[in-house]
């Protein structure tokens, strides 16, 4: 294939790439055109399998790494070059949508295509990937793969961690490796000396700015900072109708306390900070027993770096300090500072947008993305196209064929652009 001035935009299409969307959906399908396809699962490899199969046939080279990342390359003129990567993550939340981190994947799958069908050979390679875990619906904390390509976490980090079934992560990593074993195995990225020269996510919105504005694609600024914490309170169990207040250790009374000064603590007048109460497990939880043991998550997130450190250094304090009878444990899961995606692909969005007469808005992105990760190897970015009602992780998420096959023409000029460099 020679290199000649093409429009590999015009070579997108619209149907093919929603019916390849349909079609993966119908993996996990659950009622009101949901998805819920956990990673690891049987489901996850058929999703897998499924992709594999869409991309053989245009001679796209499967690979896998040891904590499960699934690449597909399209070889460039100079082979020996730094790729390129485009994609996001296969895996979806329980009670998920249809678009949901996939859309990033087979978005990527049509842009090479189109690329491919357009008949241009870029210099780099480019490598479409599908990233292990980024939800972590089912092995917290999400974005494992990314963060183990990247070397922010050693890939055994989380070989311990379970699901509710008590299944480990890393016992179900080394049988889907397994069920796997036909895929050629490569390094793992930037820890194994392979930095990609640059990343690109796109994504639903997951909000309602693009559809409020009436504009086709988000070029994403960055991502804001994330931190997740268990907090347990630990009091006594003893029978409802017997026990006097006054000598009573309630769990779940000293876990409101908590909560009501952790909202205090993280009050923000401008309505930038995000904290999130959203799962409580209570024990015994009996309707007449008096708890012995109050769990709960945090989700705190912010883009200022020094507002996540100092209100989220505070939360053990103020947990404890708010406790009348019990004591408390605060462990901290996830941490990921916020970061500015590179300038590089922020205007190679724009300028992929221009040229197809799209409207653009730069915005961040409140949710965290593997993108998070790649943008301290290497300059990334991400492409955003409206949700309706700026719905998502909901079998409600919805995306028009029209607004995704933008994106994925935006995708497609960015790809092209970043690989000829």
């Amino acid at each position: 294939m020679d290199r000649v001035a093409a429009d590999p935009a015009s070579a997108v299409s619209e149907t093919r790439q929603w019916d390849r969307l349909m079609e993966m959906a119908k993996l996990g399908a659950i009622p009101g055109d949901g998805v819920n396809r956990a990673c690891l699962t049987e489901l996850d490899r058929q999703a897998r399998r499924l992709l594999i199969a869409w991309a053989e046939p245009l001679g796209l080279t499967p690979s896998v790494d040891v904590i499960g990342n699934l690449f597909l390359r399209m070889e460039g003129t100079e082979p020996a070059l730094a790729p390129v990567l485009a994609g996001s993550h296969m895996d979806s939340q329980p009670n998920g949508g249809r678009f949901d981190g996939i859309w990033g994947v087979l978005a990527a799958l049509e842009a090479v295509q189109a690329i491919r069908e357009a008949g241009m050979a870029t210099r780099r390679p480019i490598e479409i990937v599908a990233w292990t875990n980024e939800e972590g619906g089912r092995f917290a904390p999400g974005c494992m793969g990314s963060m183990a390509y990247t070397g922010y976490r050693p890939p055994d980090t989380w070989d311990a961690v379970t699901d509710t079934e008590g299944l480990t992560f890393g016992a179900e990593l080394r049988r889907q490796l397994e069920a796997e074993r036909d895929i050629p195995r490569r390094g793992l990225g930037v820890v194994d000396g392979a930095t990609p020269s640059a990343y690109v996510e796109a994504h639903i919105e997951q909000g309602p700015r693009l559809e409020a504005e009436d504009l086709e694609i988000g070029v994403v600024t960055g991502i804001q900072g994330s931190r997740w914490f268990t907090v347990e309170i630990h009091g006594r169990s003893d029978h409802a109708g017997t026990t006097p207040l006054r000598l009573r250790k309630d769990a779940v009374q000293d876990m409101l306390r908590a909560i009501a000064a952790l909202n205090a603590l993280m009050h923000d007048p401008e309505d930038v900070l995000r904290f999130t109460v959203a799962r409580i497990e209570i024990s015994p939880n009996s309707s007449n027993s008096v708890a012995e043991r109050a769990r709960f998550s945090i989700d705190f997130r912010h883009p200022d770096r020094t507002v996540l450190a100092e209100r989220g250094d505070a939360i053990e304090r103020v947990v404890k300090g708010a406790l009348t009878t019990c004591s408390a444990t605060v462990t901290e899961r996830f941490n990921a500072d916020p970061i500015t995606f590179d300038r590089l692909v922020r205007d190679a969005v724009e300028k992929a947008a221009r040229a197809q007469g799209l409207g653009t808005l730069r915005l961040p992105s409140g949710a965290f993305h593997d993108a998070q990760f790649l943008a301290r190897v290497c300059p990334s970015g991400m492409i955003f196209v409206p949700s309706r009602g700026g719905v998502s992780h909901h079998p409600s998420e919805y995306t028009s064929p029209a607004h995704l096959a933008a994106g994925a023409r935006v995708l497609a000029g960015v790809l092209a652009d970043l690989a000829d460099r």
